[in-house]
């Protein structure tokens, strides 16, 4: 008869086997991170595929037309992108003067303030620029090796993409050789929901981008906001982080409007305009859109999207909620595992099962 294992040890085995997951994912971001974000769009295009081959398209095009389609899609939205940049550069001038005037105000202010003179903050201001000047050269080469490896990301995903929709029957059957035959229907269920959680998820943040860009720049326009269309971008793709995201959109928002604007008004109508539109955002259209899909508690959602982007950068943190929904269905799933789906999951207990 076989000894179970003790408790604790499984605990040790299960936290061991997290560190080196995340060493792994750390070493190897550059060759992980395509894959998945590769693995999470190829479920969204699967419904797109199907559709071609029911009206019995050839499979090898049937798999190309859905990420041809795709990269319509993406190459809109970069052309959207830099118009308004391009806009923007053109008020370049205009700029300037703003920031200028800005800086001046601020200047007095802080020398009625903390009594440091303008001669003062400018040499403060010398000495800080000398610093960061002294260390561009290694920012611009990190920037260089960011730049070719977003090259390398968005080259390897598409040939990803083709290659997961065209072999995924391969990949299936190789997850069910690692299960007994009567846990077939448990996996498949598992499969099945994965399939539909990343298809809600990733639709309702294309549908999101979108209509957050109407609101808010048309809200923005309504007002005669400079670079309103601009904000209402930066900030739905910000968006897409969640909690930290909209905090970074908020700021921006408000230095963009700064760098167009002499009156604090303007400010004062962005933030208001944002906040408007991230609470339908969050309490009226996204839970109608995504609907009841795996819900994460925001403590591991605010440190699983931390933890991503220490460990991937951008990407970590966009994959870091889908992935965790993900591991919730699968821990919801296993015997052995269910205790972190509890962990992961935002079901609060009326009272605690402690006696104190």
């Amino acid at each position: 008869m076989v000894k179970e294992m003790p408790v604790t040890v499984k605990r040790a085995i299960e936290l061991i086997g997290l560190f080196v997951l995340g060493t792994i994912i750390i070493a190897g971001n550059t060759i992980i991170m395509p894959l998945l974000m590769a693995f999470f769009f190829s479920l969204v295009l699967l419904p797109v595929f199907r559709f071609f081959r029911k009206l019995k398209v050839p499979e090898v095009i049937a798999v190309f037309l859905p990420i041809l389609l795709l990269t319509i899609v993406v190459a809109l939205i970069i052309w959207l992108f830099s118009s308004q940049i391009g806009a923007l550069l053109d008020d370049f001038p205009q700029i300037q003067r703003t920031v200028a005037k800005h800086l001046d105000d601020l200047s007095i202010w802080i020398s009625k303030s903390f009594g440091y003179s303008p001669a003062e903050q400018v040499k403060f201001i010398n000495v800080q620029s000398k610093k960061l000047f002294s260390s561009l050269g290694g920012v611009l080469s990190g920037a260089a090796g960011s730049l070719s490896g977003m090259v390398i990301f968005i080259g390897l995903l598409p040939i990803y993409i083709y290659l997961i929709i065209l072999y995924r029957n391969l990949f299936l059957r190789f997850l069910l050789m690692w299960f007994k035959k009567e846990q077939y229907l448990n996996v498949e269920e598992a499969v099945r929901q994965t399939e539909k959680m990343v298809k809600s998820y990733l639709v309702g943040l294309l549908i999101q981008i979108t209509y957050i860009i109407i609101l808010l720049g048309s809200l923005l326009w309504f007002f005669d906001i400079q670079n309103a269309l601009l904000i209402g971008i930066i900030f739905a793709f910000l968006n897409l982080i969640p909690y930290l995201g909209a905090l970074i959109g908020n700021i921006l928002g408000v230095l963009l409007t700064l760098a167009s604007s002499d009156s604090i008004a303007d400010v004062l109508i962005v933030l208001g305009a944002i906040t408007v539109v991230q609470f339908l955002d969050n309490n009226i259209l996204m839970p109608r859109i995504v609907g009841s899909q795996v819900k994460i508690n925001p403590l591991v959602s605010i440190v699983g999207i931390i933890i991503g982007g220490s460990m991937a950068g951008l990407s970590g943190m966009f994959l870091a909620m889908p992935v965790l929904s993900i591991l919730k269905i699968v821990f919801d799933r296993s015997e052995n595992y269910r205790q972190w789906g509890v962990l992961l999951g935002d079901e609060r207990p009326v009272k605690s099962q402690m006696q104190v």
